[in-house]
């Protein structure tokens, strides 16, 4: 039972697996409604995961040494929202309807459960998810053929989630655990979400923008000129405030003033997501990074002023080559998770260095894996002040020293430019451990795993 009752809630109880259109039917055209989307109710599906978690919730108590009869309200329940597209998923040869190829899988994990007792200002943490990043602690809430890209049909299906989600912050749910009825109160946290998604989430321009952060308000030349000092601005208010200006154009300016006005505001927040980074992607970009400056370094482009493309295109198959001789490394398309773990190791480093005929740049590049092998645990461990203490307290030093690495012997790269992720991990990593106390608990692997 929830406490005020739901709005906009269905109140059966017994519901299943529901048709994710719930209703909009008309709205989505060229597809047979009926095959694309397939949710659970978002109520419902925390309902089941709590009665899961019943056991440990138990557990938790009589470890704490709290008497269960007492404990019956007081519950705070941390949720981490997840949400991925997936490509290819055509059928081989089959007679199926006619879907998109797409799909998108939004799911949700537990992170914690704690409760406040009287007296004590802190609450007491009874359950801690240990393996955030699983995909067995992450739940799967909807499935819909759709492509990520696009936004109609996405918010479509995904508003009635929405609208669950915000009835359930305004209420409070009763359920009977170990016998007694208790009630608990739900957080939704939305970390598990690569750039493409939050963008497209929170309303700001896709990945080729000016604007490259989804935490500040920094352009690519600013990040560029200064790498290091900012902190987070944005968050959803603020950006549905932007949309509304950008929308109503309060002051008549013209469509570029506006747009610096909103700093890249330029469509409807649809789902608050929680400013943050996520720890899969930022390897995966950061090892991209990392792949291309290798070859600029095999190519000596510190020396040239622009390489043509021949030139260029002999580097990669040189590197690749030498990868896949001396640590058995195969070349990949897209940079996967996988390959970045491996390729970002002091021993790829003395492979690529192999290559490098000055000794010079050698020691550069070393010194440029070594900082960031030293900055890498704080935002990957889930809990840097149990797991690297040391790291983490030296992590602005460490981002400070690879900043002026990059801005001077690797200045031909970073001129005017930078990646987002880089930009995030030398400016936002030790803000976001500072409020959340961990990015890597929060990051997007478990939904990946699970959409494998």
């Amino acid at each position: 039972e929830w406490q005020p009752a739901l709005k906009n809630v269905s109140s059966s109880w017994d519901v299943g697996i529901i048709d994710g259109l719930s209703g909009w039917t008309t709205s989505v055209d060229d597809v047979p409604a009926d095959t694309i989307s397939r949710r659970f109710r978002y109520d419902v599906a925390l309902v089941s995961a709590l009665k899961d978690l019943e056991e440990d919730i138990m557990e938790g108590l009589k470890e704490r040494e709290l008497d269960d009869s007492v404990c019956t309200s007081g519950f705070t329940v941390v949720v981490k929202e997840s949400c991925d597209g997936m490509g290819d998923v055509g059928e081989k040869h089959g007679s199926g309807p006619a879907v998109p190829e797409k799909a998108v899988r939004f799911s949700f994990t537990i992170m914690s459960i704690s409760i406040r007792v009287e007296g004590e200002d802190d609450g007491i943490t009874i359950f801690q998810e240990q393996k955030p990043n699983s995909e067995l602690s992450c739940r799967p809430l909807c499935l819909m053929f759709v492509d990520e890209s696009d936004h109609e049909t996405l918010t479509a299906i995904l508003g009635p989630v929405v609208a669950e989600r915000k009835a359930m912050m305004e209420s409070r749910l009763i359920l009977s655990v170990g016998g007694l009825l208790r009630s608990f109160r739900f957080f939704f946290r939305g970390t598990g979400y690569d750039e493409k998604m939050v963008c497209e989430m929170e309303g700001l321009e896709a990945s080729g923008s000016t604007y490259i952060c989804t935490l500040c308000d920094s352009t690519r030349s600013e990040a560029s000129q200064n790498m290091v000092l900012h902190s987070i601005t944005r968050s959803h208010d603020e950006n549905l405030e932007r949309y509304e200006i950008w929308r109503t154009n309060p002051f008549s300016e013209s469509a570029d003033e506006l747009r610096v006005r909103v700093k890249g505001v330029s469509a409807k927040p649809f789902m608050e997501t929680q400013p943050t980074l996520d720890a899969l992607h930022c390897d995966i970009g950061n090892a991209t990074e990392f792949y291309k400056i290798f070859q600029d370094e095999i190519g000596e482009v510190y020396q040239k002023s622009n390489p043509s493309r021949e030139e260029r295109r002999r580097w990669r198959p040189a590197l690749d080559k030498h990868l896949r001789n001396n640590l058995k490394l195969k070349p990949v398309m897209r940079m996967n998770g996988n390959y970045a773990r491996r390729l970002m190791t002091r021993e790829a480093v003395e492979v690529v260095c192999e290559l490098v005929l000055s000794e010079e740049r050698r020691e550069a590049l070393r010194k440029l894996m070594d900082l960031y092998l030293q900055m890498k645990p704080v935002w990957r461990s889930t809990c840097p002040s149990r797991d690297c203490p040391v790291q983490l307290c030296q992590y602005s030093y460490n981002s400070q020293q690879f900043a002026d690495l990059l801005s001077t012997t690797f200045k031909y790269r970073y001129d005017g430019k930078i990646t987002n992720y880089l930009h995030k991990t030398l400016a936002h990593v030790p803000e976001i451990v500072e409020r959340d106390g961990s990015i890597g608990a929060w990051a997007s692997e478990g939904n990946e795993s699970g959409n494998k």
